[in-house]
């Protein structure tokens, strides 16, 4: 039976919290910079973009990787190298000030290295944990993602009212430091054992092709190990479904990622900003603590429905409103619905891809299911700027109505996703 080695997963788990708030300061600061200085919510848009595309493009030779290379020598990497496009924009912004492009610059360096983080870390989850404990660990994963919307807002609203950006820079960078040493640690704390456990635990799912390879005692090569890994969950097609279904979810909870701070910003300061960002994620620490203490029984595929429903209402509640306290709750709402959706989804495929191709197949996942961001980033903060010239209103108002356009066409598709019988079915 395979070991459980929730402590290790703990220590990986801290780190990668840490990372995330070092993450939210750098991405609050660069937002409210951009802002300032372009008054556009495009301008906004195309850092986030240049932020996570090397994520998107580059998530299915990182998957690979994960399954060929030691793991935790994967993340030490990712996490370490990605400090070095941070460190180029605190460098132009102590010469006298950043422009768009340096920022872009910076961004995407950093991104292109921290790409190699996601499917490293998923799959270096599965290896420590039994299946039992993978509701949990969702949980307590979705935790630590939030704390960049929970905690470093507030810290980076107050620390920009008192000093500038340079300062959440030199945070973040020292985050990184950190995060390294505390995968350095499980790395040497790992078992050579424990990814042959996982191999036995679920050697009943290995395809033929698969246990050739292990008998064979070859290493596939980088195109064939990528091939595998579609292979595998073209061969699930509920989970297929299910990430090209989440595409489209994506591209709507995209909208309402990109165009939040603009809107917010237009009608207050950096503090009330924090303040508001920091009161809307806690709604995601509240379901996340459940999760993480609780988990999901059954049911998963109802619950992802009904969840990202709500979350849609609430996206549509957020755009519609232009009073603090009534748009805070709406996005209370909506952060409270999201790690119900992000724990579905992760069980449902942890639970149908064998463990040993899991590196390869969360890297295609992480591909095709985020292409939604892509489109959102490129487009939601022009459509917001046109809207807004064309209407003669705030930037401001034109991302509320871009965002109540996306809260309802989440709704249908989260109806459309329960009446997929093929998706159904991924729970037996």
């Amino acid at each position: 039976m395979k070991k459980s080695n929730f402590g290790k997963f703990m220590i990986l788990w801290l780190g990668q919290m840490i990372s995330a708030i070092g993450g939210g300061l750098t991405s609050f600061g660069l937002g409210v910079y951009v802002f300032n200085q372009t008054g556009s919510a495009a301008g906004m848009a195309l850092v986030t973009l240049l932020g996570f595309l090397p994520t998107l493009v580059l998530s299915i030779p990182a998957g690979v990787l994960a399954d060929l290379i030691d793991r935790r020598v994967l993340m030490m990497l990712g996490d370490g190298l990605s400090g070095l496009g941070i460190l180029y924009i605190l460098i132009c912004m102590m010469r006298g000030g950043a422009t768009l492009t340096e920022i872009c610059i910076g961004v995407f360096v950093s991104a292109v290295f921290s790409s190699l983080l996601e499917p490293a870390y998923k799959s270096t989850v599965s290896d420590l944990l039994t299946k039992d404990e993978y509701s949990k660990a969702s949980g307590l994963v979705s935790l630590a993602g939030s704390a960049r919307y929970l905690i470093s807002p507030v810290i980076a609203g107050i620390l920009l009212s008192v000093s500038d950006i340079r300062l959440l820079l030199v945070i973040d960078i020292c985050t990184f430091i950190l995060t390294v040493i505390s995968t350095f640690v499980v790395k040497r704390g790992i078992s050579e054992g424990v990814r042959s456990d996982a191999s036995e635990n679920d050697d009943s799912d290995v395809t033929a092709t698969e246990k050739d390879t292990e008998d064979q005692g070859a290493v596939s090569s980088f195109f064939t190990s990528m091939k595998e890994g579609y292979n595998a969950l073209k061969g699930r097609r509920g989970v297929l479904y299910l990430v090209l279904t989440s595409s489209l979810l994506t591209l709507f909870i995209g909208v309402f990622q990109i165009l939040a701070e603009p809107m917010v910003l237009s009608m207050s300061n950096e503090r009330t900003l924090g303040i508001v960002e920091t009161v809307c994620a806690s709604g995601m620490l509240v379901t996340s603590l459940y999760l993480g203490i609780r988990g999901i029984k059954k049911g998963y595929v109802k619950v992802l429905s009904i969840s990202l429903a709500i979350a849609g209402v609430f996206i549509c509640g957020f755009g519609f409103f232009s009073q603090i306290p009534v748009i805070t709750a709406c996005g209370f709402g909506f952060f409270m619905m999201l790690p119900f959706a992000n724990n579905c989804l992760d069980y449902l495929v942890r639970t149908n891809i064998p463990v040993e191709v899991q590196g390869r197949v969360w890297g295609i996942i992480g591909f095709l299911s985020q292409i939604g961001y892509v489109i959102a980033y490129g487009l939601s903060g022009i459509m917001a700027d046109a809207i807004a010239a064309a209407r003669g209103i705030s930037v401001g108002r034109g991302a509320g109505s871009v965002m109540v356009f996306s809260g309802m066409a989440l709704v249908i598709v989260s109806v459309v996703l329960l009446l997929v019988r093929e998706i159904r079915s991924l729970e037996r």
